[in-house]
C-alpha cells in the first residue's frame, strides 16, 4: 500500500533585501539593544531569527539542553485486534479482591487484551484471572514484554501461596492459572514457591484444576521435575517465537532448545504440557511449521498461536499483522497433520486464555474418567470368576 505524503508548504517569493533581512524588534528589545552591555547581533544571527520566525520548529535548542527526541508512536492496530474497554460488575470484583489482597495478574502487567473478557466472565459464570506469583518485577529482558525489570526485584512474599489459595477458593473457579516472571536471583528460580502454592490451591480446593505458566528455571530439570510432582494438572511453558528470531526477541538467558528441554522433562512426569507461539515477528510459514513439529517431539499436548502486539514504541515492532483466515489455518494444521489434542489460534489468543481453558478443563476431567474406568476394569480382572 503506498504512503501519501503531505507536500511542504511553500511560501511566497520575497525579494531578499538588506531591510527585509532584519527581522523587526518590540520596543522591549530595542531598550536591550540600546543596553551598552549588549552583544551586538550578527548578521547570521538575524537570519536565524527570521528563519525561526517563519518557522519556530527550528529554534535551536537552549543552552546546555539536548535537543529532544522525536516522539515515538505505536503503528494502528489492524481492524479485527480492537477491543472493548474493560468493564462490568465481575471485572470490578475480580480487580477489588486482587487488589486488596496484592496479588499480580498477568493480565494486568502484560496488558492482555483480553481482559475485559477473562475477567468479565459470561453469563452464570464467574470470570478467570491468571495469577502472577514471585512478584511483578522479572530479572530478564524480553525486547516482547512489558512487565517491569530489575537485576535485584524484591524478595518473594512466603504468605504468598496461601494469600492466592484462599482468593483463588472464594471465586468459585473450576481452572486457575499461576504464572510468573523470571527470577534469576532466587536459587531453584521460584520453583518451590510455585509448588507451595498449587499445594496450598489443592488443600483448599481439591477439585480445582491448576495450570502453571512457568518460566524456564534457567534450564534446571531439576527444579522442573519438582514443580511438575507438586500436584498440578497442566504444566506449561511458552517457546515464544521460531527458532532463527529467538535472540532478537527473547533474553538471551532463554534459549529455543532450553525451552523444549523443559517442555520434554516435564511431560516425562506425566503431566500435560502447553506451549505457545507468537505470529507477526517476521517468522516464516516453514518455521511456525519446524517449531510445532518440535514442540510436539517434546512431547506439548496443548499449543496456542496469537499475534504479537507492541506494547510500548520502545519494544520490537509489528512485522506483520496475521489475518483471521491464516489463524485458522494453522488451527486445522496443527490439530489435525501435527496431532496435539488441541489447538487455540487467533489474533487475540494467548497462552492463559479463557476460551482454551475450558477446553482444557473438559479434556483433562475426561482424561480422569478413563483412567478410572479403567483401573476399575483392572480390578475386575483381577476378581476370581464364581461357578
Amino acid at each position: 500500500m503506498s504512503t501519501l505524503v503531505a507536500p511542504a508548504a511553500h511560501f511566497p517569493a520575497r525579494p531578499f533585501t538588506a531591510s527585509s533581512a532584519r527581522p523587526r524588534r518590540s520596543p522591549c528589545s530595542r531598550a536591550h539593544a540600546s543596553d551598552s552591555t549588549a552583544a551586538p547581533a550578527s548578521a547570521f544571527d538575524e537570519l536565524v531569527a527570521l528563519a525561526v520566525a517563519r518557522d519556530p520548529s527550528l529554534a535551536p535548542p537552549a543552552k546546555n539542553q539536548a535537543p529532544k527526541a522525536p516522539f515515538r508512536t505505536l503503528p494502528p492496530k489492524a481492524p479485527w485486534l480492537r477491543q472493548k474497554a474493560p468493564q462490568g460488575e465481575r471485572y470490578e470484583y475480580l480487580a477489588e479482591q486482587l487488589s486488596g489482597l496484592k496479588l499480580a495478574t498477568v493480565c494486568q502487567e502484560a496488558q492482555c487484551p483480553n481482559i475485559g473478557e477473562c475477567w468479565g466472565g459470561g453469563e452464570g459464570e464467574l470470570g478467570t484471572a491468571t495469577i502472577m506469583v514471585l512478584g511483578d518485577t522479572c530479572t530478564r529482558g524480553c525486547r516482547f514484554c512489558a512487565v517491569a525489570t530489575s537485576r535485584a526485584p524484591p524478595p518473594p512474599n512466603p504468605r504468598e501461596p496461601e494469600d492466592t489459595a484462599r482468593a483463588v477458593a472464594s471465586w468459585g473457579v473450576g481452572y486457575i492459572v499461576l504464572t510468573s516472571v523470571d527470577r534469576d536471583d532466587l536459587p531453584d528460580g521460584g520453583a518451590d514457591h510455585f509448588a507451595q502454592t498449587v499445594r496450598s490451591i489443592k488443600a483448599l480446593r481439591p477439585d480445582i484444576l491448576v495450570e502453571c505458566l512457568t518460566p524456564d528455571f534457567r534450564g534446571d530439570l531439576g527444579a522442573v521435575r519438582h514443580l511438575a510432582r507438586s500436584g498440578l494438572d497442566v504444566f506449561a511453558h511458552n517457546i515464544e517465537t521460531v527458532a532463527s528470531l529467538q535472540r532478537r526477541v527473547r533474553d538471551p538467558r532463554a534459549g529455543y532448545f532450553q525451552s523444549l528441554d523443559v517442555l520434554r522433562a516435564a511431560r516425562r512426569e506425566g503431566v500435560h504440557t502447553k506451549s505457545s507461539i507468537m505470529l507477526g515477528l517476521g517468522e516464516a510459514d516453514e518455521e511456525v511449521v519446524d517449531t510445532m513439529l518440535d514442540l510436539r517431539d517434546a512431547g506439548v499436548d496443548i499449543l496456542t498461536l496469537g499475534q504479537y502486539l507492541q506494547p510500548t514504541p520502545q519494544h520490537l515492532a509489528v512485522r506483520e499483522f496475521v489475518t483471521p483466515e491464516k489463524f485458522e489455518y494453522w488451527r486445522k494444521f496443527g490439530k489435525e497433520e501435527v496431532g496435539f489434542r488441541y489447538v487455540a489460534s487467533g489474533p487475540l489468543v494467548r497462552s492463559s486464555y479463557r476460551a482454551g481453558e475450558f477446553y482444557v478443563a473438559a479434556m483433562l476431567r475426561q482424561d480422569r474418567a478413563e483412567s478410572a474406568a479403567a483401573v476399575k476394569l483392572q480390578g475386575l480382572d483381577l476378581v476370581a470368576p464364581e461357578f
